[in-house]
């Protein structure tokens, strides 16, 4: 059955009225004017094919049918303001599902996540293993954090962090074994290289100086920065790169674009 669209917005001048007897006060409740109240009801009455008022020298009275009516209005009203709650507090700032790539949790995303959990003791935040596809929807993600091209789902839209090229590093005395995790690179292997499953897989192999990687550099910053690894080459750039990536929508919510600023992405 088709529900009929309601006049809710006369149905909230009726309701203003109704508790105060009064289109004056009713007009200073909702900050319009007296005559946009009366209008507002007339409106209505015209709508129901029901009279809502009586005037009498005494100053308005509810009919019968309005006096009827009123306690479900009432009624009402509080539900859609328990669900307009309800809505908010799944938008809240601290209450976050993620999917993120693997080894991008470690090297990158992990730091800033922890300085904004650090900074609000009450989140809650869900991550999930990012393996292939999002799909937003079935995971309820709120935000994707991906390695590759560009994303080209209907309707998701991403932000690349950086321009993305391929470091090599090591420890200075680390032995000359390649520790790969491309598929190309796979597919090419010399004797005694190293397979891992990720970028961050392989320069954690690097970090325990057990061979040399070519990494993401957006992975490699801060292990570089440090002086935990030095690069053993120049940097090839590439065409893939980390992307934080959400339905259009989504970007629009207080909670991603809070998050996002945080992550200083």
């Amino acid at each position: 059955m088709r529900r009929s669209l309601l006049p809710l917005n006369a149905l909230r001048v009726f309701d203003a009225a109704a508790r105060t007897l009064s289109f004056a006060r009713a007009a200073d409740d909702l900050a319009v004017t007296p005559a946009a109240v009366g209008q507002q009801i007339r409106a209505l009455e015209e709508t129901l094919g029901v009279i809502l008022f009586r005037r009498t020298p005494r100053g308005l009275e509810l009919t019968a049918e309005a006096e009827a009516a009123l306690p479900a209005l009432k009624a009402g009203f509080a539900g859609l303001e328990e669900a307009v709650q309800a809505l908010q507090a799944g938008q809240a700032p601290t209450r976050l599902t993620l999917a993120v790539a693997r080894g991008v949790l470690k090297h990158w995303l992990s730091p800033r996540l922890g300085a904004w959990i650090a900074a609000h003791p009450e989140a809650s935040v869900r991550i999930l293993p990012l393996d292939g596809p999002v799909d937003f929807a079935a995971a309820n993600l709120d935000l994707a954090l991906s390695f590759g091209p560009p994303p080209d789902a209907e309707g998701v839209f991403g932000r690349k962090l950086a321009e993305e090229a391929l470091v090599p590093v090591g420890k200075p005395d680390a032995p000359q074994r390649d520790v790969l995790w491309r598929a190309a690179d796979a597919a090419a292997a010399g004797p005694g290289a190293i397979l891992v499953s990720d970028a961050g897989a392989a320069l954690d192999w690097a970090l325990a100086g057990l061979g040399r990687a070519r990494v993401p550099r957006t992975l490699a910053e801060a292990a570089l920065a440090s002086g935990a690894l030095v690069p053993l080459g120049d940097p090839e750039p590439i065409a893939e790169a980390y992307w934080l990536c959400a339905p259009a929508p989504q970007w629009k919510s207080a909670k991603v674009r809070a998050f996002v600023e945080a992550l200083g992405a």
